[in-house]
């Protein structure tokens, strides 16, 4: 278009329930007033743009603000997916924190999306200053440049109201003018679409949802056959005990005893002054091993707990540290703590200096009397404060990282477990609950 106004481009927006990735299409069409009222009650739509008469998007936007969410995919001619932006609502509700974002820079047309020899680069920021940048100018398969962002990236957005959004991708494009929004051409039947997003098809883009407990008591139920994915089949046998932990502080710690951080353990679970039955979940399972040349059996442990209550947990949830914010996590990601040994234990959090202090002394320096070994267990060390009679139990980890604390409620809401993986959470097999009834998939 030109004229005495300059040149503008047009650019044709509409609203869904639901973006299908795979399709490159709308699942379940809304009207505008459907999608604002949407918007202000906090539920999740997405708006597509698309320049008029072209099948591929200029860019995606999906908003959920109950899910303290906004999330942006841009395209390029060839329908690829170029730049990823996560945008999070901190704060009091008016700004947006730049929490990541990712780009992608084809080198051909004919690069397949996220190729992985295509070169790319991802951003990751915190609302305390730090962050972190990744270029990868070789794609996926070469060298990876890590580097801290400077003082002068910018972290923050004011939050848009619901019709000034900025068309990011016209910008980068470079597309002439300023943008010109036109209602898209909606399907007669857009209006009476259900509300309801909860049929959309796995295809279709989502809010980021933290990882997920998956069927924890299954781990600790005899009977029971899981897979880890690499044997097909895994037999959960009885619970072992390993002894007893004394928290008379009432108030559980869960990290690594490797890490003594000035503000104490990572995670923290109040529960009554009591002593408190240590249990490991173990799986036996068999399988031809070329070493030994024929079949091996053998009992592993894949999670260790700290009962609190003979009552059995209802509901699980992930316990957080005293800075986490789970409205920062991606997809299946995480809180808890961290170890650089292998290494995480259970102890009474009041005692935490004491205990930390002799567990040093006794795996480190080998000191006489600071501790005690625990043999032929994943529990490997006990250490025990003689003023307060609080102690402090470590296991063993499969690897190094950060291990999510898993906390048990029974109907009431109090605390009946805490439950630490030491491996990733098998698949219970749809036939494999001890009294034959249908488990959950993790």
């Amino acid at each position: 278009m030109g004229g005495d106004q300059g040149p503008v481009t047009v650019v044709e927006v509409a609203y869904a329930l639901a973006w299908d990735l795979e399709a490159r299409a709308l699942w379940r069409p809304l009207t505008a007033e459907a999608a604002r009222e949407r918007d202000g009650a906090g539920l999740p739509y997405v708006v597509v743009y698309r320049i008029p008469g072209r099948e591929v998007p200029l860019e995606v936007r999906l908003v959920s603000w109950r899910d303290h969410y906004v999330g942006l995919w841009a395209y390029d001619d060839q329908g690829r997916r170029t730049d990823e932006l996560d945008l999070r609502l901190l704060d009091d509700q008016s700004r947006l924190l730049s929490r990541r974002a990712r780009r992608w820079q084809y080198t051909g047309l004919e690069m397949a999306e996220f190729d992985g020899e295509c070169p790319r680069s991802s951003t990751e920021l915190f609302p305390d200053g730090r962050g972190s940048i990744r270029q990868q100018p070789q794609g996926e398969r070469g060298r990876t440049l890590v580097t801290v962002p400077g003082a002068d990236i910018r972290r923050w957005e004011v939050r848009p109201g619901f019709d000034d959004w900025p068309v990011v991708t016209a910008r980068r494009r470079g597309l002439p003018g300023p943008v010109v929004l036109q209602a898209a051409v909606l399907a007669s039947h857009a209006a009476e679409t259900p509300d309801d997003a909860s049929g959309a098809p796995a295809t279709c883009w989502r809010p980021p949802r933290p990882a997920q407990p998956g069927p924890i008591d299954a781990l600790f139920r005899p009977g029971t056959r899981v897979t880890d994915g690499y044997h097909p089949e895994m037999t959960v046998v009885e619970p072992r005990r390993t002894g007893t932990l004394r928290v008379p502080s009432g108030l559980l710690a869960v990290s690594g005893p490797d890490n003594l951080s000035d503000d104490g353990p990572a995670v923290t679970v109040p529960v009554p002054p009591g002593e408190y039955v240590l249990e490991e979940a173990q799986v036996h399972f068999g399988y031809d091993c070329e070493w030994r040349q024929g079949w091996v059996t053998r009992t592993d442990t894949t999670a260790v707990r700290l009962r609190v209550s003979e009552t059995p947990a209802l509901s699980w949830e992930m316990r957080l540290g005293p800075d986490d914010d789970p409205r920062l996590l991606g997809e299946n990601e995480i809180f808890g703590f961290e170890t650089d040994s292998a290494t995480g234990c259970f102890a009474d959090a009041g005692a935490w200096e004491s205990l930390h202090r002799l567990f040093e002394r006794h795996l480190v320096q080998g000191e006489p009397g600071a501790g005690e070994d625990i043999p032929d267990s994943m529990y490997l060390v006990r250490t025990r404060d003689e003023a307060s009679g609080g102690e402090l139990v470590a296991f063993a980890t499969t690897g190094d990282g950060t291990y999510p604390v898993w906390v048990g409620r029974s109907a009431d809401g109090a605390v009946a477990e805490v439950v630490v993986l030491v491996e990733v959470m098998p698949t219970v097999l749809k036939d494999g609950s001890a009294d034959g009834a249908e488990a959950a998939p993790a």
